[in-house]
């Protein structure tokens, strides 16, 4: 198997009565999925889709997502999936800038679609998960094509994935990840991580992120059974846990905090579960030991980014001991893989750094994305002419080989696994009537790892208030994006050349903690 295609008809031949998927009180086995990927891209090719062009889809995890999924790669065409926290206009963006022929929309997300009325630009097709009056139903639609493989053989260099990551310029980037990028992650996942075609692995993030998507293949790679969580809730996750004997999982820290939080946790069955892989976002040393308490088992930390697909470095369980003699590895990103290549270098001059000395990550690998959707610039300074990918992350080496992030180079905010571009906050706060000037930073938050703090300068003769303030990004921004909290100021710390300082402004809420992200 060297391609997505590949996957599910390797494992329908294979083990045709072996349950693939498990969402709700739906299942699907190799052969049911096969088969309506089959009829999924009959649809799709009926629809005008073909080779290279871009289906979107915009709903919550779900059995659909893997149809369309497989049935896009069986044409050569790519599934992208939107994130549905986002406002309708950020949404437009990224449906117009894939230019998707088809999108596929979950009912509970048509009133959403519904205010970018014609506003989408490419789309001549729009299907309904769930149903929906003013619209075509999926089930009908997927049930119209043909039970017909269509046989197109994708080459490994062509696009497996096209994920969206904000950009610091305030629009999201198309991340471009190719068949030979995800499958330079999938072969080492049985050694690294112990999946087998026996595991029962749990899909919790949402499939239009790295960690969910990404994660989903590891076991779908294996053809074993993947449990898909719809709705993120702790208490259903630790009772799906205990239901289906779960194995694997992959879990952000603010969920394995939530799931110590709550009543079901002394009653869960965690004895199936074999290993945790953690990560998208910084564990705090409670969590992570309470995690391990509560559920018993081996845990591993996974570094990476969308652009890398996914994990590049993990800490190994035998590092995961907060009473050993290696505790302090509990701070560390981990190794890198087989094959992975880092090195550190100064952010201004690009000379790689001795063991203990901070600077920006590099990497270089098979994972390497293919380069941004339509953005020579932005592939252009991202990658190096030699292949490396600048990380934007600041970290340093251990003598041991350890790998530890530090800071960003970048201004990003990782809250709860999302990532959140100061830029784009920025941009909306500055259209308010009362600001002349914004700056927008990460916070600590025991909960989330980092949440984003706006501090600003009122007009002359205006007035700031926060929480109408806080209001306005609401109308404009997903909800995770919106400031915790705004501070006002009578100006912002700036060089003589006008570059926002914003370490300065940081520098408050992060003293006396051990680096500067949490």
């Amino acid at each position: 198997m060297t391609t997505i295609s590949s996957v599910i008809r390797t494992h329908a031949a294979d083990r045709p009565d072996a349950v693939a998927l498990v969402c709700g009180d739906q299942s699907l086995t190799w052969a049911q999925l096969h088969a309506r990927s089959n009829r999924v891209a009959d649809a799709l090719r009926k629809a005008g889709v073909g080779f290279g062009d871009r289906v979107g889809f915009l709903d919550k995890n779900c059995n659909e997502y893997f149809e369309l999924l497989f049935a896009a790669a069986k044409l050569g065409a790519v599934l992208v999936a939107v994130n549905f926290r986002l406002t309708a206009r950020e949404v437009g963006f990224i449906v117009n800038d894939a230019e998707a022929r088809v999108f596929v929309v979950g009912a509970e997300f048509m009133p959403l679609v519904a205010e970018l009325a014609g506003a989408l630009e490419t789309v001549q097709t729009l299907v309904v998960i769930g149903g929906d009056a003013s619209q075509q139903s999926y089930a009908a639609w997927r049930d119209a094509g043909a039970d017909v493989d269509p046989g197109v053989a994708p080459t490994g260099s062509d696009v497996a994935f096209q994920f969206y990551s904000s950009g610091t310029t305030g629009n999201p980037k198309g991340v471009l990840l190719s068949h030979d990028n995800v499958f330079g992650l999938l072969p080492t996942s049985a050694k690294m991580w112990g999946v087998t075609g026996d595991s029962v692995n749990l899909v919790a993030l949402p499939l239009f992120h790295v960690g969910g998507g990404g994660w989903a293949m590891v076991g779908m790679f294996h053809g074993c059974k993947s449990v898909v969580v719809r709705d993120v809730d702790p208490t259903g996750i630790i009772k799906l846990i205990g239901a289906h004997r779960v194995t694997h999982a992959f879990l952000v820290p603010v969920l394995l905090h939530f799931m110590q939080q709550v009543p079901a946790a002394a009653t869960g069955d965690f004895s199936s579960v074999e290993l945790v892989v953690y990560g998208a976002s910084p564990i705090s040393e409670p969590v992570l030991a309470g995690a391990v308490r509560l559920m018993g088992c081996k845990f591993a930390q996974a570094y990476g980014l969308t652009e890398t697909t996914g994990a590049i470095v993990t800490l190994p369980p035998e590092d995961h001991d907060p009473q050993g003699p290696h505790r302090h590895r509990l701070r560390a990103a981990g190794k890198p893989h087989e094959g992975v290549e880092l090195k550190i270098v100064g952010p201004d001059t690009g000379a790689e750094l001795p063991v203990g000395v901070p600077g920006e990550i590099w990497t270089r690998s098979s994972q390497n994305m293919l380069g941004y959707w339509r953005n020579a610039q932005g592939t252009a300074s991202s990658v190096t002419g030699d292949g490396w990918l600048k990380t934007g992350d600041i970290g340093y080496f251990d003598d041991d080989g350890y790998l530890y992030i530090h800071d960003r180079v970048k201004d990003m905010i990782i809250s709860g696994g999302e990532n959140i571009y100061p830029a784009e906050v920025e941009n909306v706060l500055m259209k308010h009537p009362s600001v002349a000037d914004v700056a927008v930073i990460g916070i600590p938050s025991d909960v989330w790892g980092e949440s984003p703090f706006a501090v600003v300068v009122a007009r002359p003769g205006a007035t700031v208030e926060p929480q109408e303030l806080q209001a306005f990004a609401r109308q404009h921004l997903a909800k995770f994006k919106v400031p915790v909290g705004v501070s006002v100021v009578a100006a912002l710390p700036r060089t003589p050349t006008g570059k926002l300082l914003k370490r300065e402004l940081r520098a408050p809420f992060w003293q006396g903690r051990e680096r500067a992200v949490s």
